[in-house]
């Protein structure tokens, strides 16, 4: 029996793993599959809806790191990740994504022999500045099996010396949960309970340091939200750090006063894509995000200097732009008067990129 491990840590790196599960048990008796989770974000009743609206299994491994500062955070996922792989011995270790838990995970792996399989490899903002960019060197130089979304990610494995083993031109395993999960997504009442109507609303996500944690910067973004709520409710789940810096600066106000500004908690899963699905645009610094809207083909802005996923921008709906509402209006005229890009759905993100690995798996294990 083949043994394989699957690292998580975030809540994104649930999404890409979703049908791990469901694939394995497509070969009876040849996978013993263990899911192990760092503990890296952990928030019992988000991680809770999360397990249970995907149905994955419950992590056989939980290392429950505490909340501590990335360096601790990542010496103790090595530390304990490491003695739990040179007990169990799997054959394969995969690490998705490019989290700090993705980083510890691969250098635990090469430091126990374990051969190792990274999801969403090759992706490259050539951004040093960005903790994803260093994870994600890291983790490919490590890695003997590169699991490719696009094919920049190829171009860019093929381009490093660094970088020695196989590439697997798969696809992105966010959509199949996009795919798999769609007749829940549609059952969502969000719109509803935000009173809000298909195409009647923006969507609104910024976390990023660089964006959110100076007065300038926090003046910009309030500048753009005054400008998008003259026509349109503007839903915005506030990431922590935003709303601390908000907060911090005495700016809160300015977009709680707002009447079309529709603030959320966190949400669940399948509330959040159908927000995307139905957005008149979205507006963000997310990377996930670029990938899901280029998918559902709706225009996303997003406010970054640099894109890991360039295939969302040279075929999807994404465009990069900068922290201007100058420069952000007259792309919101583009998508309003219906002049702005269509998009398509970039090759193999079809909702089988995890059959494909496990496809994969099952001819080099």
């Amino acid at each position: 029996m083949k043994k394989v491990g699957i690292v998580v840590g975030t809540r994104p790196n649930f999404i890409k793993i979703t049908q791990f599960r469901r694939e394995f048990e497509k070969y009876p008796g040849q996978y013993e599959y263990k899911l192990i989770h760092t503990g890296q974000h952990y928030d019992k009743n988000m991680s809770d809806i999360f397990f249970e609206q995907f149905g994955l299994k419950n992590p056989d491994v939980f290392l429950n790191i505490k909340d501590l500062s990335p360096a601790a955070q990542i010496g103790e996922i090595i530390i304990q990740l490491s003695a739990f792989l040179a007990e169990w011995k799997p054959d394969l270790l995969i690490v998705p994504g490019d989290v700090n838990s993705t980083m510890a995970a691969s250098i635990a792996a090469n430091k126990t022999g374990t051969r190792l399989a990274h999801l969403e490899s090759g992706l490259r903002s050539f951004d040093r500045e960005m903790p994803e960019e260093l994870n994600r060197l890291v983790t490919d130089v490590l890695a003997d099996e590169f699991f490719v979304t696009e094919q920049s990610g190829v171009d860019n494995i093929e381009k490093e010396p660094s970088c020695g083993g196989n590439v697997h031109f798969v696809g992105n395993t966010m959509i199949d949960a996009i795919v798999g999960f769609d007749a829940d997504i549609e059952k969502s009442e969000i719109l509803e309970k935000l009173n809000i109507k298909p195409q009647g609303y923006v969507l609104m996500t910024v976390h990023r340091p660089s964006n959110v944690d100076t007065k300038e910067k926090l003046h910009k973004l309030i500048e753009v939200v005054n400008f998008i709520t003259q026509n349109y409710h503007l839903v915005f789940p506030i990431h922590p750090r935003t709303r601390k810096s908000l907060e911090r600066f005495g700016l809160l106000d300015q977009l709680t006063n707002n009447d079309r500004v529709l603030f959320s908690p966190p949400l669940d899963y399948m509330s959040f894509q159908k927000l995307i699905k139905y957005s008149k645009f979205i507006l963000t610094d997310s990377g996930g995000i670029q990938e899901e809207a280029t998918f559902r083909q709706v225009p996303c802005l997003t406010l970054r200097e640099n894109t890991e996923r360039p295939i969302t921008i040279t075929s999807g709906s994404n465009t990069l732009v900068p922290f201007d509402v100058d420069i952000i209006s007259g792309y919101v005229d583009s998508i309003t008067n219906g002049s702005y890009k269509q998009g398509e759905v970039p090759p193999l993100w079809d909702g089988k990129a995890t059959e494909r690995i496990v496809k994969i798996l099952n001819t080099i294990l």
